[in-house]
C-alpha cells in the first residue's frame, strides 16, 4: 500500500543561458506551458504532439546532491549538476506517474534525468558514476506560472494508471 508523501520546498533556481554555459541562479523562474523555463537553452523546444518536451523542466533532491558529494569526497553544487531545480524534503523517486505542484507550477514527471559524459570534465573522474541514480526527473509543465525559492513542492494527482484494468 503506498503511503502520503511529505511535501517539500524549492531551495535553489537556475537556467542555462546556453549549451555548456555556467547556470545562472535565480530567485524565482518562469516556466510556460509551450516551452519550458524562461531564460533556459532548452526553452523553445516543444514537442510536436503539442504537450510540450519530456525534458522542459529538470529536477534534483538536494539530498542526491549530499550524497553524489560524499561518492566523490568534494563539494556538489547544483551548478555542477545542470539540473533547473533543487527540492529538498521531498523524495522525487516517489514522484513517478505523477503530477506536483511548485508555486503556481504543475509539472508531471516524465522519467529519471540520467548523467550526461560531461560529469567526469565537470565533478572529475568517477563524477557520472555517481550521479547515476541521483541524477533527479524530468518534467513536463502542465501549467505555467511563476515558481519562487522556499515555495512548497506537493503532488496534486495520484499516480497515473499502468493498465486498463478489466470490467
Amino acid at each position: 500500500m503506498a503511503g502520503a508523501i511529505r511535501p517539500g520546498h524549492v531551495m535553489w533556481l537556475g537556467a542555462r543561458p546556453a549549451r555548456h554555459a555556467p547556470l545562472v541562479a535565480l530567485d524565482a523562474a518562469e516556466i510556460t506551458r509551450e516551452t519550458g523555463l524562461v531564460g533556459d537553452h532548452y526553452n523553445g523546444r516543444p514537442n510536436t504532439d503539442g504537450k510540450g518536451g519530456k525534458r522542459q523542466v529538470t529536477l534534483i533532491q538536494a539530498e542526491d546532491l549530499a550524497a553524489i558529494a560524499s561518492y566523490l569526497g568534494h563539494d556538489v553544487t547544483p551548478q555542477h549538476l545542470r539540473r533547473n531545480i533543487v527540492v529538498e524534503g521531498i523524495n522525487l523517486r516517489a514522484l513517478k506517474n505523477r503530477r506536483f505542484q511548485l508555486g503556481e507550477v504543475v509539472l508531471e514527471d516524465t522519467g529519471d534525468c540520467h548523467p550526461c559524459s560531461r560529469m567526469e570534465e565537470i565533478l572529475g573522474p568517477g563524477g557520472y558514476n555517481a550521479v547515476r541514480g541521483h541524477g533527479g526527473i524530468t518534467a513536463r509543465v502542465i501549467t505555467g506560472g511563476l515558481v519562487r525559492l522556499g515555495d512548497p513542492v506537493r503532488v496534486v494527482e495520484t499516480p497515473l494508471p499502468l493498465f486498463d484494468a478489466a470490467p
